[in-house]
């Protein structure tokens, strides 16, 4: 037996609420991910220092700390632990000494991408862009590799 609703759109409605209902915790769900992600990076990156800074014939190892953390992170814990994520972990915190200064709205690949930029200014300024303008990640790259910054600057020079 088929039930059949008495009012369609009161049935659509309803099919809208739900599917609104679970879109919605989905994107919760993903973002509470994302930043549980990047607040254990930030930890990793901080725990690498702390261990480089604890004794000065330890931070002599550097990269080759590395390569030997990557290898064993992978063998226990598999994939995401590679020597140029371990970097990065490790960046991200020197970046950010302080998580709170995070924002909550960006990626890892966003992250990434803002602190491999040496310049303090212009770090600020792609992180606020990012933020403020919601860019993906692959519009900051574009932004990034346009050299969005640098015209700016230019800009308001003359």
């Amino acid at each position: 037996m088929t039930l059949k609703p008495t009012n369609d759109k009161q049935y659509d409605l309803l099919i809208q609420q739900i599917s609104s209902l679970v879109h919605d915790a989905k994107r919760h769900v993903a973002t509470t991910i994302n930043r549980v992600l990047i607040e254990t990076y930030w930890n990793i990156g901080k725990y690498i220092i702390e261990f480089e800074q604890d004794g000065s014939a330890r931070a002599k190892y550097g990269d080759r700390l590395l390569v030997k953390l990557s290898n064993d992170l992978t063998t226990q814990l598999g994939k995401g632990f590679s020597k140029s994520n371990l970097f990065n972990m490790r960046l991200f915190y020197i970046q950010f000494p302080i998580f709170q200064a995070v924002p909550g709205k960006l990626s890892w690949t966003h992250l990434v991408e803002i602190i491999r930029i040496d310049n303090e200014l212009e770090r600020s300024f792609y992180l606020a862009e990012a933020v403020n303008e919601n860019w993906s990640s692959r519009q900051l790259i574009k932004q990034k590799e346009r050299g969005l910054f640098m015209q700016l600057a230019l800009a308001r020079r003359f």
